[in-house]
């Protein structure tokens, strides 16, 4: 009989005793009976990494950034496949077990899996409204499970970026004829109470990375744009059955799109000031 694989779910996070024990909870929960799970922790002073501790097998310290704390983890994993998670999403309790079961009869390198958001106030529905349109497009999943060895090879996740790194994982992945499938199975990401403030801040931010992915995959800024107003077209029917959070919806998605614009800016300063150093 050929053994279980064992997965390593990755967990980076910083400062985040709101939603991290419900993840790492979730984690323990599963049905899959061969899990090793690390969480990351950029330097919390809010003792996220105390409550880590009850849960994780190992409990590392690193950073600067996401993409350097799960490239720690994949390094340090025992597993053959890694799963990585943000420190605010739960899984239901059969996921890794769907996932491993889709990658297995598929054939696949990598898994994405399906999220939607969950929380309250008015913009968090308007989030969960626009997630529910990526619902049944693969194109626009980013993997979650992926085999080590792979990871290993490929250098793992860039570390000039933050926020397109998984999106540059998965153009690397297709690139390389490594398949991606889609798991049936939906994750929560629990997004808490959002503001437009906070959606400004996050875009922002992810949108320093921009002008690193951009080098790296010569016109997926615009497919990616067009991928997504392509999802919303065929949703169109859901969007109209909710006119106020589908309106609201829009006024994010432009409040979005100025943070990218703004973020890349600053990005692409910021690396004409390395390249002049």
């Amino acid at each position: 009989m050929t053994p279980t694989p064992e997965v390593t779910v990755v967990v980076p996070t910083r400062n985040n005793t709101r939603t991290i024990a419900a993840c790492l909870a979730s984690v323990r929960a599963q049905t899959y009976d061969r899990i090793e799970l690390i969480v990351v922790d950029n330097h919390s002073h809010d003792g996220t990494d105390d409550v880590a501790r009850e849960y994780a097998d190992q409990v590392l310290t690193a950073g600067p950034e996401r993409s350097a704390q799960r490239n720690l983890g994949i390094e340090r994993a025992h597993g053959e496949w890694v799963l990585w998670l943000d420190s605010d999403m739960i899984l239901p309790a059969e996921t890794v077990e769907v996932a491993m079961r889709t990658a297995l009869q598929e054939g696949a390198v990598g898994v994405a899996l399906p999220e939607r958001t969950i929380g309250a106030g008015f913009w968090t529905a308007c989030r969960a409204l626009e997630r529910s349109c990526y619902l049944d497009d693969p194109w626009l999943h980013n993997p979650r499970l992926v085999r080590r060895d792979f990871l290993l090879d490929d250098g793992g996740f860039h570390l000039a970026m933050s926020g397109p790194e998984d999106a540059d994982l998965r153009m690397r992945m297709r690139a390389q004829g490594a398949a991606i499938a889609l798991a049936p199975i939906i994750v929560d990401h629990d997004e808490g109470r959002l503001t437009l403030a906070d959606v400004m801040r996050k875009r922002y931010y992810y949108g320093r990375s921009i002008p690193a992915f951009a080098e790296q995959h010569d016109g997926a800024v615009g497919a990616q744009g067009k991928a997504v107003l392509q999802s919303y077209v065929r949703h169109r029917t859901d969007l109209l059955k909710d006119p106020a959070h589908a309106a609201g919806m829009v006024v994010m998605r432009g409040m979005e799109v100025v943070g990218y614009s703004l973020g890349a800016r600053r990005g692409r300063r910021d690396r004409a000031a390395q390249a002049s150093s």
